[in-house]
């Protein structure tokens, strides 16, 4: 890879993420300053030369203990415009996790739809292309920009390699948490099934959101005697994850993963999500007697075995304890960096997505 003119930055608390992207294209990050004034604004400016250079910045938009949604947001289009200033060739945010891209439409008179807001804050600013990982609607967020280039990498190969080398002598069934997500949970189920050499079968749960609150609708599928794995984009309070999960256990899956791709884990997540697997015969025995809802209630937490999610938001808010003993996370450097390195070179991010 031809790496004279290319040059990436993380800002923020996404700098260790940066420097194992770094890592792996064979180059050091470029140096910046990030200044805070006592009244709370900032400035972010590169400390070397970019002109007519191809540069990538490397921010993921969630929240944390130090910074809001909204201030790495800010952070990041006031750098890229810097960089536009300072007569950079091309600028690329690298956003792992985007942040206000599930209010994509107008669910209520008058909502606002802040997909197509943030599309076109980062177009004022100058960007000429955006890349992120497994946005919540992906119709929808690329047609909210007009002018920036997007592209759309996928956790699905990451996860798929994974849960193969786990579940190679299982009958598996691979569950949709909505309908929404049917997509991306097909893409997935193809992918494991290639990767075990056998059929792996489908099924889809349904809920209704009104006033944030989430009623889960039953599981359609054979999911009885089969390890069931519910794939979905994010995790946020866990409480559409925590349905699913208690139903396909209810209906006799013997065993329940989840695969997300951004976990946030807001809230009471920690206590939705955590607890011990119960025995089996526990399960025969209150399952045909209780409602989903009880049985979602009594043992929701203890019926994922597993939690599996990408990198692009550190679980900072999972205290040490169950939940944190059953999660693991994918690093995704790998795959960031090797999208950087095509588009600087200009090789196919479809055939990268295929692997």
């Amino acid at each position: 890879m031809d790496q004279t003119d290319l040059k990436l930055f993380a800002l923020g608390g996404t700098r260790e993420f940066g420097a194992r992207v770094a890592a792996h294209l064979g180059i050091a990050l470029s140096e910046h300053e990030e200044r805070a004034f006592e009244d709370g604004e900032h400035k972010t400016r590169p400390l070397v030369n970019v002109r007519g250079s191809d540069v990538y910045v490397v921010h993921s938009l969630y929240g944390d203990a130090h910074e809001t949604v909204n201030d790495k947001l800010c952070r990041l289009l006031f750098f890229l415009g810097a960089l536009k200033d300072a007569s950079a060739a091309r600028v690329c945010a690298v956003v792992p996790y985007l942040a206000y891209a599930r209010k994509d439409r107008k669910s209520q008179p008058r909502d606002p739809v802040t997909t197509r807001y943030v599309a076109q804050l980062f177009e004022a600013v100058g960007t000429d292309r955006i890349v992120t990982l497994d946005v919540h609607n992906l119709a929808a967020w690329q047609n909210a920009f007009r002018s920036c280039r997007t592209e759309h990498l996928e956790a699905n190969g990451l996860f798929a390699a994974w849960f193969a080398s786990r579940l190679a002598n299982e009958d598996v069934v691979v569950v949709s948490p909505d309908a929404g997500g049917i997509r991306r949970a097909e893409d997935f189920r193809l992918r494991l099934a290639a990767r075990l050499g056998k059929p792996v079968e489908a099924a889809f749960a349904g809920k209704l959101r009104a006033g944030g609150v989430v009623t889960g609708k039953p599981v359609v599928g054979d999911v009885n005697g089969r390890c069931a794995v519910i794939v979905d984009d994010l995790i946020s309070t866990g409480t559409t994850l925590a349905h699913v999960a208690a139903d396909c256990r209810a209906l006799g899956a013997r065993t329940v993963y989840a695969a997300a791709t951004h976990g946030l884990f807001i809230g009471a997540a920690a206590q939705v999500l955590g607890g011990a697997a119960p025995a089996r015969e526990h399960d025969r025995a209150r399952a045909p007697n209780e409602t989903a809802a009880a049985y979602g209630d009594a043992c929701t937490a203890a019926a994922l075995a597993q939690i599996v999610v990408a990198d692009t938001v550190p679980p900072w808010r999972v205290p040490p304890g169950a939940l944190l003993d059953k999660l693991t996370v994918l690093d995704t450097a790998p795959l960031f960096a090797e999208a950087i390195a095509r588009i600087h070179t200009g090789g196919s991010i479809v055939e990268l997505l295929q692997h």
